[in-house]
């Protein structure tokens, strides 16, 4: 059957027990066993390699092959404004529902991510909020959509699932505390703005303001949220998130690391690539975002912690720092996946184990981690 089908398939059929882009987190294993009977299981491709030699530079992307069409009301969207922005253009699966491969491929083409970079970030995100077992993965939230809920405890899968991929001191996102996390939220968006100007060259969103920025959001929600969390795995994407708009969002024939105002709306306010968008010249990958989170952290230094109520920071220093990718790796490995999928057996088992072993080749590729294995080798 067609991935497409399958799509099509999982949107309408909206009686299903457990819809196939919801997480199998807390499923007792006669529920798994009762899914893979009714549902089988999917194959789990190889992770894509990189774009080839003379397909990886500089390119319209914004093109008659990728036209933009606003999401339809049974179309799934998050709070990652890139990843949107590719369904918009149909990099994605306009549904919002996609295998973790299509993912990969889509930041690759669209955004020219580099290879390793963008396997860790989406592998590690699939791990957390995707379906192992029919490998899909939402890019947005729980909807009607999803069809009837799965057993408690389990998760509704998707990247909109707080405290993992999505989570507190958002640039363009409220705490979940506050509202709904994955929608835009325009007069956060206004703050970006208004950093730009104070901060950026030529009133422009660079990593000057992406500094500040970072580090008010953080003092903000200290001072604000009751339930902040601001630990792994959320402080990887949170300074990634910051930075990202400074490369991945700026038109690749300028390359200058200074995003315009009218760009940034483009993007994270309309999910929409600007006209005559060209992505970067080169794949850009850990070698490139590592010094630029790096500024960032020894700009405002931190320790990972969370609020015990209002302006009550309780530092973590056990987590592991942003700048420590095969501790954030680990973390992942052997804290947060066994937690939401403590005795894993059979496929589920293979599946997860599978997706954990593209996760260490991502982030090994440029680091010397040590490989772990919670459920085994």
């Amino acid at each position: 059957m067609k991935f497409s089908t399958i799509i099509l398939v999982t949107l309408v059929r909206l009686a299903v027990a457990i819809p196939t882009y919801d997480s199998l987190i807390g499923l007792s294993e006669r529920e798994i066993n009762e899914f893979v009977a009714r549902n089988g299981v999917a194959p789990i491709p190889n992770p894509p390699g990189p774009l080839p030699a003379h397909q990886d530079g500089l390119k319209l992307v914004n093109d008659p092959a990728h036209p933009f069409r606003t999401q339809q009301p049974n179309e799934l969207r998050g709070p990652c404004p890139a990843l949107n922005t590719l369904a918009n253009h149909g990099y994605l699966p306009r549904s919002g529902v996609a295998r973790p491969d299509q993912i990969v491929t889509a930041v690759m083409e669209g955004l020219n991510l580099g290879n390793d970079f963008a396997k860790f970030l989406v592998y590690q995100a699939f791990l957390m909020n995707g379906n192992p077992l029919t490998n899909l993965m939402s890019i947005g939230m729980k909807t009607p959509l999803t069809g009837q809920d799965p057993p408690k405890p389990a998760l509704v899968g998707g990247l909109s699932q707080h405290g993992t991929f999505e989570g507190d001191t958002s640039m363009s996102r409220v705490d979940a505390f506050f509202g709904d996390p994955a929608a835009f939220n325009q007069t956060r968006f206004n703050d970006l703005l208004a950093f730009a100007t104070k901060y950026g060259a030529n009133g422009s969103y660079d990593v000057n303001a992406a500094s500040e920025l970072r580090y008010e959001r953080l003092q903000d929600s200290i001072a604000t949220n009751p339930q902040l969390v601001f630990t792994s795995p959320r402080i990887l994407s949170a300074y990634s998130e910051a930075v990202f708009p400074t490369v991945y969002f700026v038109d690749g024939r300028l390359n200058n690391g200074q995003l315009s105002k009218d760009a940034a709306t483009s993007f994270f306010a309309n999910q929409r690539m600007p006209q005559d968008f060209h992505r970067q010249p080169t794949p850009v990958s850990f070698d490139v975002i590592e010094p630029l989170t790096g500024r960032l952290f020894k700009d405002h230094p931190f320790v990972p912690g969370v609020n015990q109520g209002v302006n009550n920071y309780v530092e973590m220093p056990n987590t592991p720092a942003v700048s420590d990718f095969c501790g954030i790796y680990e973390d992942i490995a052997l804290r947060v996946i066994p937690g939401q999928y403590p005795k894993p057996t059979g496929a589920l088992k293979d599946a997860i184990k599978k997706n954990l072993g593209f996760l260490y080749g991502a982030v090994s590729f440029q680091h010397n981690c040590t490989q772990v294995f919670p459920y085994g080798k």
